[in-house]
């Protein structure tokens, strides 16, 4: 061997750096340390992480099932399954009063998959994307790892904690912004903006050569009020939606696309180099969970029931500034009396009490130190339990 080539043996291999730039998933650290507390024999209240308790719905069981039976389950089309495609359109003319084509559908590996073909169809390199602070750490991360720029926007309270066309425009100081990221309802805190606020992004948008890109995966998710969709302001917004939240159906990992119709065919080219087609089960027993409607209403009924204990509970334990909880099954509550330190908080809280939640942290670089995300999918029981466990344990925690 020589020299050189010696040289070369020995030089080591080095990791892409873009690693560097994408941060943990909290709430999944934190769910790992709590299933490790579980294996220990500790009992955990779990409130970290947004899943419903509750099983897919019948129908949807009851599809795959048959379709198991069937014996030869393939590929479909990168698109997803015309019956798919079509049955989704239906529920945005039947929901929304919006017509959508089933053309415009792209039925996507979860939300997460058809958050990356987006952003790949609509974004060059180093483009600048405004996401809401606090918000969903996915959308940041995801970002990073394309070689995009997440451009967070602080909420306001003067705002209702919901993201404005006019905090956006404020984020233009430090450079044009390619694009919109808004979710109603959202992540960390279930709090949604209205017909007027998202009407407000999409002129934004237009004016500016802007994409507005809509999370409407806790759409259905609401107690006073129903959400609407970006599309009845924006035609050509890109809406995210999946079957994971309201339906019931995380670990089926399918969702969907609304785009443009000239995005269609660049995104279906995405699709098919990088996932072949969604799981053809799943996208099965989702043509029939939309029959499940009375099912899920009835889960829905018990996070009511679970919110309602918590908004109730919590004030009189010391968390009483609370982001207004339009939807989704989340509260994002401001800890500052008790810690600046949100991380280790949490820590503590599942060591010592064994309530499970996650730190504001992974939602807000800057502000979430002081902040914590109870999630109350796991139902009324559980946030009862939680309550009584966290009590004491508060009133002992003030700083």
């Amino acid at each position: 061997m020589t020299t050189t080539a010696r040289l070369l043996a020995d030089e080591p291999r080095r990791e892409a750096r873009r690693l560097e730039r994408v941060a943990p998933f909290l709430a999944m650290d934190v769910l790992a340390e709590a299933t490790a507390k579980e294996r220990q024999g500790g009992d955990v209240v779990h409130m970290e992480v947004g899943q419903p308790s509750a099983p897919a719905p019948r129908p949807a069981r009851e599809a795959a099932r048959a379709a198991l039976e069937l014996g030869r389950i393939g590929y479909t089309e990168a698109l997803g399954l015309a019956a798919l495609r079509e049955r989704i359109a239906r529920h945005y003319r039947e929901t929304y009063g919006v017509a959508v084509g089933p053309e415009r559908i792209v039925v996507t590996t979860g939300s997460s998959a058809g958050f990356v073909l987006a952003f790949l169809a609509l974004f060059d390199r180093g483009a600048r994307i405004a996401i809401a602070e606090p918000g969903y750490p996915a959308y940041r991360n995801i970002l990073a790892g394309l070689d995009l720029e997440a451009v967070g926007v602080p909420l306001r309270e003067r705002d209702g904690w919901r993201l404005s066309a006019e905090a956006v425009e404020a984020a233009t100081a430090g450079g044009p912004i390619a694009g919109v990221l808004a979710m109603s309802p959202a992540n960390p805190s279930g709090t949604m903006i209205d017909g007027a606020g998202l009407a407000a992004l999409a002129d934004w948008c237009r004016a500016r050569g802007a994409w507005l890109v809509s999370d409407e995966i806790y759409h259905g998710l609401t107690y006073d009020a129903p959400a609407e969709t970006a599309l009845v302001s924006d035609p050509e917004a890109i809406v995210v939606n999946s079957f994971s939240k309201y339906y019931c159906m995380t670990g089926w990992r399918i969702g969907w696309l609304v785009v443009p119709e000239r995005l269609v065919r660049p995104i279906e080219r995405l699709a098919q180099n990088f996932y072949i087609s969604p799981p053809y089960l799943s996208q099965v027993a989702a043509v029939a969970a939309f029959e499940a409607r009375e099912e899920l209403e009835a889960v829905k009924e018990g996070y009511t029931r679970a919110r309602d204990v918590l908004l109730t509970e919590l004030p009189r334990l010391g968390l009483d500034r609370i982001h207004p909880a339009d939807g989704a099954f989340y509260l994002y509550a401001d800890v500052a009396r008790f810690t600046n330190d949100s991380l280790g908080f949490c820590r503590r809280m599942l060591a010592e009490t064994g309530v499970a939640a996650t730190p504001g942290l992974d939602f807000d670089p800057h502000e979430g130190a002081h902040h914590l995300r109870l999630s109350f999918a796991g139902g009324e029981e559980a946030c009862c339990e939680a309550v009584r466990r966290l009590r004491p344990w508060l009133a002992g925690a003030r700083r």
